[in-house]
């Protein structure tokens, strides 16, 4: 068969990734994906952070093949069912009471964006308002509720309808020096400013898909206050900088923050299968049973996976620790070879290993993708405009594939910039 054609053939025109990795992979093991030609290919994507914990994990994928091989329950809605009950407790034993946190926990269904959708519908129902604020730059996912506080305009332009009941405002740095959040206390103590009392804002640590613009603990800390003396609810969308990314388990965490509702999903299971929680202070947890369910909400399996992670990865904080000491070599690396190439106009940032270089040159990290595939390197952008090299690897890569990584980013940067005629000193490549 061939099988990029049947694709073309019969599958929607809205695929992507696809376009800008051309290949058939078939095969995956720890940092590595294999095409049907057994190529191997490094991976920096990670599945947009789907895959923390590396392809094919052998022990979770062990805990997988114990539960299917001996009949275990797979589908069972929201009814009890013995790994719901499993999962449940690791995670409040393992990672909600060691951080002191309280919540509920609901499964809104498979996705991230379900967890959106849940978070926005059930502020609004505990508070009794419609708006919500969001930031510039952010991505919440694709359903209508999420595309709503989503600031990229062909995403919203994709919905074909109004997306109302919103303010965006701008995130932190979005104006230079601009202090965004006197900004938005002055609005919210004005009852001419048009932006009346909200029911919740939403805000992510890391706006990954927005261009990896990070916002400052101080400025979050802020907001969060901000939202506790004007009543309102405060929801952290953790999506795709929870499990681990940034070297914490909840990105929140470092700067001591306690948000009313976090969205969490992507690698939440550890194996690459859909599972997503809302997590709601108790005090918030004002659902009538039934009121927002799903046919797909709390997959077991993926329970088992995700239990089996939490024991793996999170008993303790080596894990966290080495995720970021890697964060920091990945970093310096990138610095350092921004140093070797000035021309390229690069700005790195990131937390843990989520890394980045935004460019000034718009198309320059576009070709460099595109150079890094040929030479065997998944890695994705980021950005309104494609203009940030985003870096995504497994957790558990190890040094010498993230080095190995590095290297043919930077072999990628040489032959873009030369593609695109960027000229300029270069320090040697050592």
């Amino acid at each position: 068969m061939n099988y990029m054609a049947t694709i073309e053939q019969h599958e929607s025109e809205v695929r992507s990734y696809v376009r800008g990795f051309p290949t058939v992979f078939d095969t995956a093991r720890g940092s590595y994906m294999y095409n049907t030609d057994g190529e191997a290919y490094l991976d920096f994507f990670a599945g947009a952070s789907v895959m923390n914990y590396g392809h094919n994990n052998s022990e979770l994928k062990q805990a997988l093949l114990d539960y299917i091989g001996s009949d275990r329950i797979t589908h069972s809605m929201d009814m009890a069912s013995v790994m719901r009950a499993e999962f449940l407790q690791a995670f409040r034993d393992i990672i909600l009471a060691p951080r002191g946190l309280d919540y509920r926990v609901q499964f809104p269904g498979p996705t991230g964006t379900n967890a959106v959708e849940s978070a926005l519908k059930l502020a609004r129902k505990a508070t009794g308002r419609t708006d919500i604020v969001a930031f510039t730059n952010a991505f919440h996912g694709m359903t209508l509720g999420a595309l709503s506080v989503t600031g990229n305009q062909f995403k919203r332009d994709g919905a074909g309808v109004p997306l109302n009941d919103t303010h965006t405002l701008p995130f932190d740095g979005y104006i230079g020096g601009v202090d965004t959040l006197s900004y938005f206390e002055t609005l919210l103590n004005d009852g001419a400013s048009g932006i009346g009392h909200p029911a919740a804002v939403i805000v992510e640590t890391i706006q990954a898909e927005g261009g990896v613009n990070v916002a400052g603990g101080e400025w979050l800390k802020r907001l969060q206050a901000i939202c506790q003396r004007h009543d309102i609810l405060f929801i952290v969308d953790d999506i795709q900088t929870g499990n681990g990314r940034t070297g914490y388990f909840f990105s929140f965490e470092e700067f001591g923050l306690n948000p009313d509702i976090v969205a969490v999903s992507k690698s939440l299971s550890g194996y690459g299968f859909p599972l997503a929680l809302t997590l709601i202070k108790p005090e918030y947890d004002l659902w009538t049973p039934g009121e927002h369910n799903g046919t797909f909400r709390g997959f077991n399996p993926a329970l088992a996976t995700a239990k089996r992670t939490l024991e793996l990865f999170w008993s303790d904080d080596r894990f966290a620790r080495e995720v970021r000491a890697k964060g920091e070599h990945v970093r310096e690396a990138l610095e350092a070879m921004l140093t070797r190439h000035p021309q390229a106009r690069g700005c790195p940032r990131g937390r843990g290993l989520m890394q980045a270089v935004e460019f000034a040159n718009r198309d320059l990290a576009d070709k460099i993708t595109e150079k890094a595939f040929q030479r065997q390197l998944i890695i994705e952008t980021a950005g309104a405009d494609d203009e940030t090299l985003k870096l995504l690897p497994p957790l558990t890569t190890d040094y010498a594939d993230l080095d190995k990584g590095l290297s043919i980013i930077e072999e990628s940067l040489v032959a873009a910039m030369d593609e695109l005629g960027i000229r300029g000193p270069s320090a040697a490549v050592n």
